[in-house]
């Protein structure tokens, strides 16, 4: 049998109590025909409240059928119409069952969550900072102190220049600047073409390839053990040749030892 929807059941509910509240005690027949007529003005009340048709039909086709059955309960006897009444009263009062766990227990699920805070109030340690304002202020603050140093040093110290240049006479030995002396010093080892572009261009050829061959996204020294190993390599390797470059050659770019000789190089 299709059940009714709940809603209209407990109109239906209602209707009846009202009516045998409002009817006297010894006046049984007006009680039991307000039933029917409270039943039948609930599909009419719920029709106001916008109820799909098919609903209403149900409804109605349950009523029907629910009343028929009774009247032949009644015509069959009246023992059998008194426990077809108390098992629908026991049916409806009986309340749902409880939801339970694989092991039948019924607690609810705050009793068995572990009592305590849920989130972490623990503010977890970040090795990244925005560039703005972070990184950037520090440098920022970085370049106004080396200039106001550079600014201050200029006013007590001037800057070691030498005296006008003579076309008619070179310098003996004639160095560049620090910052080129090893390129000045694999000059005097390989051909230009080696010196000048082969090697510089090797190492800054694998300087790029670096870090598509080392993919480590860790910033830790002991986890980027290629691409330190090889920025360290080429940073001794020029760093050699500028001191080699700078105080063991003499003139005509001789090796000469500092401690003998002296040194022949200036800022």
């Amino acid at each position: 049998m299709t059940e009714l929807p709940e809603h209209l059941r407990k109109r239906a509910e209602a209707a009846r109590q009202k009516a045998a509240e409002q009817a006297p005690e010894g006046d049984a027949a007006p009680a039991a025909e307000a039933a029917p007529a409270a039943d039948a003005a609930a599909p009419a009340a719920a029709s106001d409240s916008k109820i799909p048709a098919h609903l209403l039909e149900r409804s109605k086709a349950a009523k029907s059928k629910k009343a028929g059955g009774e009247a032949e309960a009644s015509a069959g006897g009246g023992g059998t119409a008194v426990a077809t009444a108390a098992a629908t009263a026991v049916a409806t009062a009986a309340p749902p069952p409880a939801a339970t766990g694989p092991a039948g227990h019924t607690q609810r699920l705050l009793t068995v969550v572990r009592a305590g805070s849920i989130q972490d109030v623990k503010a977890a340690p970040q090795d990244k900072v925005h560039v703005w304002p972070h990184l950037l202020a520090v440098e920022f603050v970085a370049a106004l102190l080396c200039l106001g140093f550079t600014t201050i040093f200029s006013i007590f110290y001037d800057a070691p220049l030498l005296e006008l240049a003579n076309v008619n006479q070179t310098p003996n030995p004639s160095k560049a600047p620090w910052y080129f002396l090893g390129l000045q010093e694999l000059l005097t080892m390989f051909h230009p073409m080696v010196a000048g572009v082969t090697i510089p261009g090797m190492g800054i050829f694998l300087l790029i390839l670096a870090p598509y061959i080392d993919r480590n996204p860790s910033n830790k020294p002991e986890d980027r053990k290629f691409a330190i190993s090889v920025f360290t390599v080429q940073l001794m390797y020029w760093a050699v040749l500028v001191v080699i470059g700078s105080f063991f050659r003499g003139p005509g770019f001789n090796f000469v030892a500092p401690w003998d000789k002296g040194l022949f190089f200036e800022l």
